[in-house]
């Protein structure tokens, strides 16, 4: 799959630079669906930044390549506001979409409420159990309900090992995320757990706004040795305000995801979200096609997790970098 990476770099310019657009593969290629019928599928993205705009990517690659001109996706961004999640997916619910793909959990969790019967395909979502209210002495793997998808979790408790193989000095460590996103609040909760068996003391720091980013990264910045964000879409959003304020004070940052650490981290073990939205993609074509049920289709994991660092702020702060790791690189 890493191979459409380089068509990612050339498709995300025009992917979801428009609130909604319509796609169609090449039907002379891939496969198809017998009856001839064109598939029509929307997608929720929660907000658009580079992990999220991957995973739609990703997803739509999947379709066209199997469906070509047999499917038809229309893609609507919510900006990071719930409320406009609810609104793209009544709309898509009203409009008799065959399958809605939810990018996100605030995606996921709006067109859940809005339908029961059109099959959905989510991804970028950390904990299925806790995106959809499930007790997690009742899960199994599978939902059980309309919905299936693909998971964003690397290895948390390798992310904090992190901590201890980079910034071995750290004694108090920030964890900064937005308290209105349950799979960060879930993410919170496993590194602290950790970190703390490491001795290490963990400090909270959550806002509820955008607006208050700033604000509680000053101050989390000012109370600890290091911070790690989670793969929460709120800061994915403002990683320039969190940089803007960690990395004059040369307060180094562990994140999540790739993108994140792009923005503001020094590194990150990191999935491929492009690929979990490919993943997705083949989800959705096995509901629509082959007739699967999503009920009964366990929840896909990404398995070829990467150890990546930002070579010119590691340099800055003289953070010696293990040779397993790999530079990310940025593209202008």
């Amino acid at each position: 799959m890493k191979t459409f990476l380089k068509v990612l770099a050339l498709g995300m310019s025009f992917a979801l630079t428009c609130g909604a657009f319509t796609s169609c593969g090449d039907s002379s290629s891939g496969e198809t669906g017998s009856d001839g019928k064109v598939y029509q599928v929307g997608i929720v993205q929660q907000a658009q930044h580079t992990a999220l705009d991957s995973a739609t990517q990703g997803f739509e690659d999947a379709l066209k390549e199997k469906l070509g001109d047999q499917v038809e996706v229309v893609v609507q961004n919510a900006s990071g506001d719930s409320a406009n999640c609810a609104t793209i997916a009544n709309q898509f619910v009203s409009s008799g979409k065959d399958l809605i793909m939810t990018n996100g959990s605030q995606a996921l969790q709006a067109t859940v409420s809005a339908t029961e019967d059109i099959p959905i395909v989510a991804t970028s979502i950390t904990d299925y159990a806790t995106a959809l209210n499930i007790d997690l002495a009742d899960w199994t793997g599978k939902t059980g309900i309309n919905v299936t998808g693909t998971a964003d979790l690397a290895p948390l408790d390798q992310q904090a090992d992190m901590f201890e193989e980079l910034l071995p000095d750290a004694q108090t460590v920030g964890i900064l995320y937005c308290s209105g996103e349950a799979n960060s609040k879930f993410q919170v909760e496993e590194v602290t757990k950790a970190l703390e068996a490491k001795g290490v003391t963990v400090n909270e720091y959550s806002f509820s706004d955008s607006n208050d980013i700033a604000a509680v990264a000053t101050k989390a910045v000012g109370e600890c040795d290091a911070l790690y964000v989670p793969t929460d879409n709120k800061v994915a959003d403002n990683t320039s305000i969190v940089n803007n304020i960690a990395e004059p004070a040369g307060v180094p940052i562990i994140a999540g995801e790739e993108g994140i650490c792009q923005g503001c981290g020094i590194a990150t073990l990191s999935i491929s979200y492009y690929d979990i939205g490919y993943m997705a993609g083949e989800m959705a074509y096995d509901i629509l096609v082959n007739g699967k049920d999503p009920a009964d289709m366990e929840i896909q994991y990404y398995e070829d997790v990467e150890k990546k660092y930002m070579k010119d702020r590691c340099e800055a702060l003289g953070i010696e970098i293990p040779s397993d790791y790999q530079e990310i690189v940025v593209e202008n």
